[in-house]
């Protein structure tokens, strides 16, 4: 028996689950010495570490959680799952689950480095989506810097000190999703921090 092979008999099991509605049961994942382990409403199966074959780490805040992170994982036979770092609680609450998401991902990376992956390890939006979500940026930025220059010409100052107060709420909100999805490869030891809880 391989070293490699008896880390990963003698590895626990390591159990992360999140609700992804209010309606229906919880996603749960297991890393077990066979691989990872899954069950969504209706599906389950087991896909050896080995046979992941991409892992995209991205930040994904929505309105009820400003401080969300997911994991898209792909098998090599085309199939995909979603791993998100929150749960929702009630009508009105998405919990985080930042520390049990972290460990897990943490981990699932760790067994999959074991394992000899080759998987395709991306972090943020696509080149593409990236570059669209940057314009738009761009395309705000200019419109507001008009519209300040507009104010100032006139003298309209409580209009100036509202746009550049939603200049700072509009950095501040979007420069970091912006800044934490800039698109990246990485290794299995070098888990961008920025894309972790």
């Amino acid at each position: 028996m391989s070293l490699q092979e008896q880390t990963r008999s003698q590895a626990p099991a390591i159990r992360y689950a999140y609700k992804a509605s209010l309606i229906g049961t919880a996603h749960q994942f297991e890393l077990t010495q066979d691989g990872l382990s899954w069950r969504l409403p209706g599906r389950s199966a087991v896909w050896p570490y080995a046979g992941i074959s991409a892992v995209r780490l991205t930040y994904r805040p929505v309105s009820m959680q400003q401080h969300r992170f997911r994991a898209d994982l792909r098998h090599e036979g085309g199939a995909r799952l979603a791993i998100l770092s929150t749960s929702w609680q009630t009508a009105a609450l998405m919990a985080p689950q930042d520390g049990d998401y972290r460990c897990f991902i943490v981990a699932l990376h760790e067994r999959m480095a074991a394992a000899g992956s080759t998987a395709e390890l991306r972090g943020g939006l696509g080149p593409r989506t990236y570059a669209a979500a940057l314009a738009l940026v761009g395309l705000v930025g200019l419109m507001m810097l008009s519209l300040l220059i507009r104010a100032l010409m006139i003298g309209l100052w409580g209009g100036v000190l509202f746009l550049i107060g939603f200049a700072a709420l509009f950095a501040w909100q979007v420069g970091g999703f912006i800044r934490r999805n800039r698109p990246i490869s990485y290794g299995f030891g070098r888990i961008p921090q920025a894309l972790l809880p």
